[in-house]
């Protein structure tokens, strides 16, 4: 398959780093691309490689985005004073602040966002399929409530953060390459681990978990490291949009489960779950699809995503990538003779 040849991945990254230098009046909808690659990568460990549906995975990046916040102010400023405030300009923050501040604020995100998703594992991981999917929704919609109500991080009217430090241009530049610097990191992550015993375990839960703890895989300890992983990345990711939105509020931005919380969900669905490349073609494809509806259809926009929803559903069952491989499966490694398949390689 043509992905497996050095010169695609190659060419492809060269494609990413040159698309912000093509399209510049595009950076903040570039980002918006990868993000949507992001949740759908993270999202698909759970949900097509282990098989537990989440609705709440959105609860992890709105978290982030808290995290990321309160440790970017707390470093420099008091807490409590900078969110009554709401920002306001009186509170002033060097380059070498800004800086230091986002970095260390994103790892908090990602390292709080992993410690709660096995916290919260723990409690809800013995529910199954549709009982699981509601737990998380409820986890997430409650986070979203408390936050709201919690006036030491701003309450309802959220958090506004300091602008990046510099010309505007360049800072749509640092946004773009962050969030692909992440994204990039996830698929080569992913592409090993999917590879490796860790894979063919959270697999084995996927296809049978009575099964695959008779044959003695403590299908716990797998299933809560799969998600503090994905947790992990996610919570990054919202520590990520944070400092892009300058301002977020928590039920709007950061917790907003029928917005992102589903469009995750959907991106994995339309590229096809359980697979490597189906996320990033999904998540592409979802992007272009909300911006172009977005744009032209205002007002209809939620009926054509529902008619998107339901041709995927009834035509694509297996996403776009499940289709392309019925259609053609010798560019996924499989040899057709006489009407008969042969695996001849290996290829997600």
């Amino acid at each position: 398959m043509i992905t497996q040849k050095p010169l695609f991945y190659a060419g492809l990254l060269a494609l990413i780093f040159v698309l912000p230098f093509l399209f510049p009046a595009y950076g903040v909808q570039l980002a918006a691309m990868w993000l949507m690659i992001i949740v759908a990568m993270t999202w698909d460990m759970t949900g097509g490689q282990m098989g537990y549906n989440s609705l709440g995975n959105i609860f992890f990046y709105g978290t982030g985005m808290y995290v990321a916040a309160l440790v970017f102010i707390g470093m420099s400023h008091d807490i409590g004073a900078y969110t009554d405030a709401s920002g306001g300009g009186s509170f002033q923050f060097t380059d070498a602040q800004y800086f230091s501040g986002v970095f260390f604020g994103l790892i908090a995100a990602g390292l709080f966002c992993a410690v709660s998703a096995v916290v919260i594992g723990m409690l809800i991981f013995g529910l199954r399929g549709p009982y699981f999917a509601i737990g998380t929704l409820a986890v997430a919609i409650a986070a979203g409530e408390l936050v709201s109500n919690w006036d030491w991080v701003g309450g309802g009217q959220g958090i506004a953060l300091p602008i990046y430090p510099g010309d505007i241009d360049v800072g749509k530049k640092f946004f773009y390459f962050l969030f692909a610097g992440l994204g990039v990191t996830i698929f080569i992550f992913l592409k090993w681990l999917y590879t490796t015993r860790f894979g063919a375990a959270i697999n084995a839960i996927r296809d049978d978990e009575e099964k695959a703890e008779a044959m003695g895989i403590h299908t716990m300890w797998y299933k809560l490291t799969t998600w503090a992983i994905s947790a992990f990345f996610v919570g990054i990711a919202g520590g990520l949009s944070a400092f892009q939105l300058i301002h977020f509020e928590p039920l709007e931005s950061a917790y907003q489960t029928i917005n992102l919380g589903i469009f995750m969900v959907v991106c994995v669905l339309l590229g096809g779950k359980g697979t490597l490349w189906g996320p990033v073609i999904g998540a592409i494809a979802f992007h272009l699809f909300k911006e172009v509806t977005w744009a032209y259809l205002l007002g209809w926009q939620w009926v054509a995503l529902g008619g998107l929803i339901v041709v995927t559903v009834v035509y694509f069952q297996d996403g776009f990538l499940g289709w392309v491989k019925q259609q053609k499966p010798e560019w996924f490694g499989v040899r057709v003779d006489n009407g008969s398949t042969e695996n001849a390689g290996t290829a997600k």
